[in-house]
């Protein structure tokens, strides 16, 4: 039996739709689909291990930003240091999603320091919700980073 479910997100710029489609229960990928042309990156589905950014997967650590797609050195929430959040400060965004994986793991608060000295947010989350505000953010046109960790 496939089971179909379809959620609409509401922005100011734009209708979102999240469409997830799975043969079953042991299925957990899902595809995300934006309404209409954007004209910059977003995420259109995530699974057990990948990301999916404008149809093309990623399965290593990954930074998004509207505009590119950056390839980041981070292995794990227990593997950062202060220069992952150094960089991430430079990239010139308002906030940073930080995305841990499949379960919410928090990095040590002294590791963030550069993002709170620029004035960028930090707000971290497992992956799968990264994606998700990701694009709702991106479609409000803010200046976001969806910094995706996969061990």
């Amino acid at each position: 039996m496939v089971r179909r479910k379809k959620v609409e997100f509401y922005s100011s710029a734009a209708p979102l739709s999240m469409c997830a489609v799975a043969a079953d229960a042991s299925d957990s990928s899902v595809k995300l689909h934006t309404s209409g042309p954007t004209g910059q990156n977003a995420f259109t589905g995530y699974g057990e291990g990948y990301v999916l950014v404008n149809g093309v997967r990623h399965a290593t650590s990954v930074i998004v930003l509207a505009d590119r797609v950056l390839h980041w050195d981070a292995r794990g929430v227990e593997h950062l240091g202060p220069e992952h959040f150094t960089g991430l400060a430079a990239l010139g965004v308002e906030v940073v999603l930080l995305g841990t994986g499949a379960r919410l793991r928090f990095p040590q608060p002294r590791l963030t320091r550069a993002l709170l000295q620029a004035g960028v947010g930090l707000e971290v989350m497992d992956t799968r919700a990264a994606c998700r505000t990701y694009n709702i953010l991106a479609a409000e046109e803010r200046r976001v980073a969806a910094a995706l960790l996969f061990d």
